[in-house]
């Protein structure tokens, strides 16, 4: 349930980024050249550049690339991003305290567990999609957000939150937590039993990609300005289309073996977040414990018709009417003719 992986197809983009990240941070840190780097290392300077290129690399020379660049175990296309080890720490800070803010705040009824971040992969994932919708980052850490939140009284409290909203990277954060709450509030009320339900068979397609990038989706819920975000287009249309074909393949299993839906499962997609977290409250208080939704009833009326479709001929022949009988249709509309 802790998994923030990026979309579809960006899994083996991450792995290349990390590789690549690593060199550089350990390029800034030693200070040296690239061929420096590969005598200390005991490589080649051409795999230095394969790497750059963000060929795979072993566990034991990652590890040993972490120690160079001095992160630890810190997400390094992260540290990259922020642009410092210092500034990394600061923007994480920020994140789990915006994160908790927004959980707590959460009104569906369910645990927003991808904001309790166990993992610590929320920073990363919340700099992906900031890069991703082209908002460029501070190369310093913004020093009117520089806050110990463990020790504010009500009116430093007070100062914090003006000040995150007068910070366009801050305030956009928080809205794309508060938008996830709702989301994942959704999709826990109506989505999760399904994924967990063996006998539609979705493991091992691509539905299973629809948990783990939900941050993503809560993203295109929120107004961002075009000015900010050049790339927001293209990423919303990007991720409601994988969202459209993900949660499809849901809705085809669900009405092949009958499954009852209690939703219609793309209102995740194109209703605001607001509107499914009302949604999703309901289900969580039992106001929507008789409710099914309409495709199942669909359903039962198309295998009543293909009964129908069987045993009308069988019936028409027993009683030896089936070639004098004809199908007068002329009567099935209703209004002129």
């Amino acid at each position: 349930m802790q998994q923030l992986a990026p979309p579809r197809g960006y899994v083996e983009k991450e792995s290349q980024m990390d590789s690549e990240a690593l060199v550089q941070l350990a390029l800034k840190a030693l200070p040296g050249t690239q061929k420096q780097l590969a005598a200390r290392l005991g490589v080649s300077p051409t795999q230095i550049t394969k790497w750059k290129g963000g060929e795979h690399m072993s566990r034991d020379m990652e590890d040993r690339l972490r120690a160079l660049a001095k992160i630890g175990d810190r997400d390094p296309v992260f540290v990259l991003e922020a642009g410092s080890v210092e500034n990394a720490d600061k923007w994480g800070k920020l994140i789990r305290q915006l994160a908790e803010v927004a959980n707590e705040n959460a009104e569906t009824g369910y645990d927003t567990y991808p904001l309790e971040d166990d993992l610590g992969l929320l920073p990363g994932a919340t700099f992906r999609i900031l890069k991703d919708i082209g908002a460029s980052l501070p190369a310093e850490f913004p020093k009117n957000l520089d806050f110990d939140y463990d020790r504010v009284d009500e009116d430093e409290h007070n100062k914090f939150w003006d000040q995150i909203d007068t910070n366009p990277h801050a305030a956009l954060i928080y809205k794309i937590y508060k938008s996830l709450s709702d989301v994942w509030g959704f999709y826990a009320a109506y989505i999760d039993e399904l994924m967990n339900d063996d006998d539609l068979g979705l493991d091992g397609t691509d539905a299973q990609n629809i948990e783990p990038c939900l941050i993503y989706l809560a993203a295109t819920k929120v107004e961002v300005s075009s000015d900010f975000a050049p790339k927001f287009g293209e990423f919303k249309h990007r991720t409601t289309k994988d969202y459209v074909e993900w949660l499809t393949i849901v809705k085809d299993k669900c009405f092949r073996s009958g499954t009852p839906m209690k939703a219609e499962l793309l209102n995740m997609v194109y209703a605001d977040h607001e509107a499914i977290g009302h949604e999703a409250e309901a289900e969580s208080l039992g106001f929507n414990a008789s409710r099914l939704h309409p495709d199942i009833y669909m359903n039962e009326l198309l295998a009543g018709m293909r009964t129908i479709h069987q045993v009308l001929p069988a019936i028409l022949k027993k009683l030896g009417i089936d070639e004098e009988f004809k199908l007068d249709t002329s009567e099935f509309y209703i209004g002129d003719t």
